[in-house]
C-alpha cells in the first residue's frame, strides 16, 4: 500500500492527474490516462462506470485500498477524492510498480 499512496503523490506532484469522479469518468469516456484508481468506499455506481469505460479504453484500474478521505490526503488535498485518473506519471513509478 505505501508503494502506492507513494507513487499517487509523486505523479499528483509531478505529473499530470484528474482528480474527482465526473471529471475522470468524462477522461476515460476519452480514452484519455494511463492508470484510474477509485477508493474502495466510492459509491457502486461510480466504480462500476469507471471500471466501464476503463476496460473500454483499455486503461489500467486499481481499486485503493483506504478510503476517499484517505486518498485526498495522499494527494495532498483537503478535501476527498474519490476517483482520479493518472495522465502522465511524472516522476512517478507507479505505472511500472503496477506492471
Amino acid at each position: 500500500m505505501m508503494d502506492v499512496d507513494r507513487g499517487i503523490r509523486v505523479a499528483v506532484d509531478t505529473g499530470d492527474v484528474t482528480l474527482g469522479s465526473e471529471k475522470s469518468i468524462q477522461s476515460l469516456k476519452l480514452g484519455k490516462g494511463n492508470l484510474v484508481v477509485v477508493a474502495k468506499n466510492s459509491p457502486e455506481t461510480i466504480v462500476e462506470d469507471v471500471k466501464y469505460y476503463a476496460e473500454l479504453s483499455d486503461i489500467k484500474f486499481i481499486m485503493y485500498e483506504g478510503t476517499s478521505v484517505e486518498l485526498g490526503s495522499v494527494c495532498g488535498k483537503p478535501f476527498t477524492v474519490a476517483t482520479l485518473v493518472i495522465n502522465d506519471p511524472g516522476d512517478s513509478t507507479i505505472l511500472e510498480t503496477l506492471g
